[in-house]
């Protein structure tokens, strides 16, 4: 499959172009130069072929952060079959540009000169100045009126060989128009906010405050389970800004995937990559890091959107935090996230080497005292940045996988909650006998488990943590959230 990079200076229409060719709003676009940071891939049909494009941060320089998004916007076109070079038809041809283009042109690959914002006919005459390029693929195109850009598809169509064709001769491909959605501000934060009792201040987010026993509640919100899916594994990497997230992401991967900076904040829109391991296929997604709701600047708003669809559609979810900074407030709010959304997790201490080693056993007292709700989910000590010990996270990714992905058999949770009921039988209430008459397991991933009864809401929410702690001791949970519905014979 040819790889197509989308690159230029910041704030051309480099990610309107990315989601125009993909046909949904997939990158983040706004007027704030410098949104994409990191290399987007995503595949894509021109025309009648399938090619893989990559959006690419903008070519500027001056700070750290920026000279690093430019470095791997570079390097992603170098490493493309196809270049689209996108300049800003609204202003006048840049020196830096023309430089870079006739360097990608002596990389003997296909190059096109994409001249954006032409938005009517009057502006058509600023084309003529963009032919001092010397190129006869020059295309002036407006990607927000989706105006002639046929012409286009069809040059990327024709660097494209037939054996990447997809589709029968004669069928149309759609290019529609995506609109922008406006959002509201207040309307927005009402909506994914609440806030922190102990601060004036918000955390961003869409769920309830976390109770104690929070594994038990909205158990008709967890995903179904596909079977189909159980050999891939998707994994969301989260945690507040500057903790290591784009680190560990390019640890786990082996290679500078996402860009790393001192500056907080660096992520902005979720980059995903898939890797094989033992069999599985395990999609990591580093995800813009969380701030309270006064911090959240401009664009972040639609970064952290993405972080809450993300999150609803992942299976497990490491959980970054700061080993060598005190634990927040806000650390414990971001994991609610992960509880409420029923995912396989796994803690991670980061920047392990610059912590203080001497005071572990204080530090994993305090994160299991701290995240109480996450009791099931294993704690692994690591550095991002010097690799230690990130060999070790795949295993166990896989190993918690299977926790949270197998099925035990009926008569073996019937056994675990025969002997439980014997140690402890259940409470009356108001005088009538409560009875459960068996156990099953109904869904996997999570592990759902429906106790049949005479009475479902008589089933207090101690004692289902009872039963929990009996199938835990049981079968190995580690790393699962494990959930129970109480219901009567025959229901549904």
């Amino acid at each position: 499959m040819k790889k197509i990079a989308i690159i230029g200076r910041p704030n051309v229409g480099k990610s309107s172009l990315f989601n125009r060719l993909v046909k949904k709003r997939d990158a983040i676009t706004s007027d704030i130069a410098g949104t994409t940071r990191d290399i987007k891939r995503r595949n894509a049909i021109i025309i009648n072929k399938q090619v893989e494009l990559l959006d690419t941060g903008g070519l500027d320089k001056g700070c750290e952060l920026f000279d690093k998004i430019k470095e791997m916007s570079l390097k992603a076109a170098y490493m493309a079959d196809i270049i689209l070079y996108v300049v800003d038809g609204k202003s006048i041809p840049e020196e830096e540009d023309k430089k870079l283009f006739y360097e990608l042109q002596n990389l003997g690959k296909d190059v096109a000169l994409v001249v954006n914002k032409i938005d009517n006919d009057k502006m058509k005459d600023n084309l003529w100045d963009f032919y001092e390029f010397g190129t006869d693929a020059i295309f002036g195109i407006s990607v927000s009126h989706n105006r002639n850009t046929v012409e286009l598809l069809e040059w990327i169509a024709s660097c494209v060989p037939d054996s990447d064709i997809v589709k029968e001769e004669g069928e149309e491909d759609d290019v529609r128009v995506v609109e922008e959605d406006a959002i509201d501000d207040d309307e927005f934060f009402a909506q994914h906010s609440h806030e922190d009792q102990d601060s004036d201040e918000y955390i961003y987010w869409d769920e309830e405050e976390v109770e104690d026993d929070s594994i038990f509640a909205n158990n008709d919100l967890i995903k179904e389970y596909d079977e189909d899916d159980v050999n891939h594994i998707k994994i969301a990497i989260i945690g507040r800004t500057n903790v290591g997230k784009s680190s560990l992401l390019n640890a786990l991967l082996g290679e500078e995937r996402s860009v790393v900076s001192s500056v907080a904040g660096t992520t902005i829109d979720p980059i995903d990559e898939t890797v094989d391991y033992k069999g599985k296929q395990l999609t990591f997604v580093d995800t813009a890091g969380l701030r309270r709701r006064g911090k959240i600047l401009g664009i972040e708003k639609y970064a952290l959107m993405r972080t809450t669809e993300m999150l609803e559609n992942a299976n497990m979810a490491l959980i970054v935090l700061d080993a060598s900074e005190p634990f927040l407030d806000l650390d414990e709010k971001i994991a609610g996230l992960v509880d409420s959304n029923r995912l396989a997790s796994i803690i991670v201490l980061n920047k392990w080497d610059i912590s203080k080693r001497d005071e572990h056993d204080k530090i994993i007292r305090e994160v299991r005292d701290r995240f109480k709700f996450l009791a099931y989910a294993p704690i692994i000590t690591l550095s991002a940045k010097s690799h230690q010990r990130v060999d070790k996270l795949h295993d166990m990714i896989l190993e918690i996988n299977e926790n949270y992905s197998q099925r035990i058999p009926t008569s073996k949770i019937n056994e675990v909650i025969e002997k439980a009921l014997r140690r402890h039988t259940l409470p009356s209430v108001s005088g009538q006998v409560i009875r459960i008459y068996y156990a099953t397991q109904y869904e996997t991933r999570p592990p759902k488990v429906a106790i049949i009864m005479n009475k479902p809401s008589g089933l207090h929410f101690t004692y289902r943590r009872y039963l929990t702690n009996k199938l835990r001791e049981a079968f190995n949970f580690t790393g699962t959230p494990l959930l129970f519905k109480a219901k009567k014979k025959g229901e549904k």
